[in-house]
C-alpha cells in the first residue's frame, strides 16, 4: 500500500511539473505587452504631449510601442501629430475593421490608435459582442511591448475604468496648486479603490529641479499620512520653450529637437520606466486589463 501511495504521489507529481511547464511555455510563446495608463486630475498639464514623447523614447530603446487615445470624444494624440486617423477603435467596437487596420504608424515607429467616442458604444453591447472584442483586443500584443494609455483628465467614469484596470498608472501634475489639487483628489480615488497599484508621479512644467521636488514631496507626504498610498518618483520636466516650438510645428520635441533639457529628460525617464522592476506577482494580461476596463465601464 506504502508502494502505491508513493507511486500515486510521483505520478500526481510529475503531472504538475508538466502543467507548469506547459504554462511557462504559453506564457513564453504570447507574451503579454506591459500596459501603464497615463492620467491627470485636471487637463492643461501637458499628458498628453508627455505621453507621446515618452512613447517615442521608449521605441529608441527598441521597444514596440502602441499608444491607445482614450480621452472621449477629444483626439489630442491626432492633434499633436498632425495627424487624422481613417478609422478609430469605434471601427473595431462595431465590427468594421481589426485592430492592426485602425493603428496609424508614429515618429519612430510608433503605433497610435484613437478611441474617439467609440467606447460609449459598449454600454449597449451583448456579452458575445464584448467576448469578440476582448479576443481582438490580445492581437495588440503582436504590435507592443508597451501599451500607454492616455486617458482623459479628471474622474468621470471613462477615466477611472481605465486608470483601475491598469496596474502601472502615471499621474501627470504641474506645481500649479489647483493641479496639486486635483491630483491628489486622483491618487485619492486610485488609493481608495486599489492600494497595490504601482503610482507614480510626473511632475511636468517646473522652473527648477527644487520645485518638481517640492511638489513631489507634497504629494508624497499627504499621500503616505492621509491615504496610506505609496507614491513614486517617476521624474521631472521642466518649462522648456522647445516644447511649444514643437506644439506648433505639430512634432513631437524629441524628434523636432532631440539635445534640448526636455528630451534629454524624457529619455532619461524611459529609461527608468525600462529599468524597473515590475512585480511578477501581479502580471497582467492584456486580456484581462481590457475586460476590467468594460465591465468597470458598463
Amino acid at each position: 500500500m506504502q508502494d502505491q501511495a508513493s507511486r500515486l504521489r510521483e505520478i500526481i507529481n510529475q503531472k504538475r511539473i508538466f502543467n507548469n511547464s506547459i504554462a511557462e511555455k504559453s506564457r513564453e510563446t504570447t507574451p503579454s505587452a506591459r500596459i501603464i495608463c497615463v492620467t491627470s486630475g485636471k487637463g492643461g498639464v501637458g499628458k498628453t504631449n508627455f505621453t507621446l514623447n515618452l512613447a517615442i523614447a521608449l521605441s529608441k530603446q527598441n521597444k514596440k510601442v502602441v499608444v491607445i487615445d482614450a480621452d472621449l470624444g477629444l483626439a489630442n494624440v491626432d492633434i499633436v501629430l498632425g495627424v487624422l486617423p481613417k478609422y478609430t477603435l469605434l471601427n473595431v467596437i462595431r465590427g468594421d475593421k481589426e485592430l492592426d487596420e485602425v493603428m496609424v504608424t508614429g515618429p519612430n515607429g510608433i503605433k497610435i490608435i484613437s478611441g474617439g467616442s467609440g467606447l460609449l458604444d459598449l454600454i449597449d453591447m451583448s456579452q458575445q459582442q464584448i467576448t469578440n472584442l476582448i479576443d481582438k483586443f490580445e492581437a495588440i500584443n503582436e504590435y507592443a511591448d508597451i501599451i500607454l494609455i492616455d486617458t482623459g483628465a479628471g474622474l468621470s467614469k471613462s477615466v477611472l475604468s481605465f486608470v483601475l484596470a491598469a496596474h502601472e498608472v502615471i499621474v501627470v501634475c504641474t506645481p500649479e496648486p489647483t493641479a496639486i489639487t486635483d491630483a491628489y483628489a486622483m491618487i485619492k480615488t486610485i488609493g481608495l479603490n486599489d492600494k497595490g497599484k504601482q503610482l507614480k508621479l510626473l511632475v511636468n512644467r517646473a522652473e527648477s529641479i527644487n520645485e518638481g521636488k517640492m511638489t513631489y514631496e507634497k504629494l508624497k507626504n499627504a499621500s503616505d499620512k492621509f491615504l496610506n498610498v505609496k507614491l513614486e518618483k517617476l521624474g521631472y520636466l521642466m518649462e522648456d520653450v522647445h516644447v511649444s516650438r514643437s506644439v506648433k510645428l505639430q512634432q513631437p520635441f524629441v524628434i523636432q529637437f532631440p539635445n534640448s533639457p526636455v528630451s534629454k529628460n524624457i529619455e532619461l525617464i524611459a529609461n527608468k520606466l525600462t529599468n524597473d522592476q515590475i512585480e511578477n506577482d501581479v502580471e497582467q494580461t492584456t486580456k484581462g486589463f481590457f475586460n476590467k476596463v468594460i465591465s468597470l465601464f458598463r
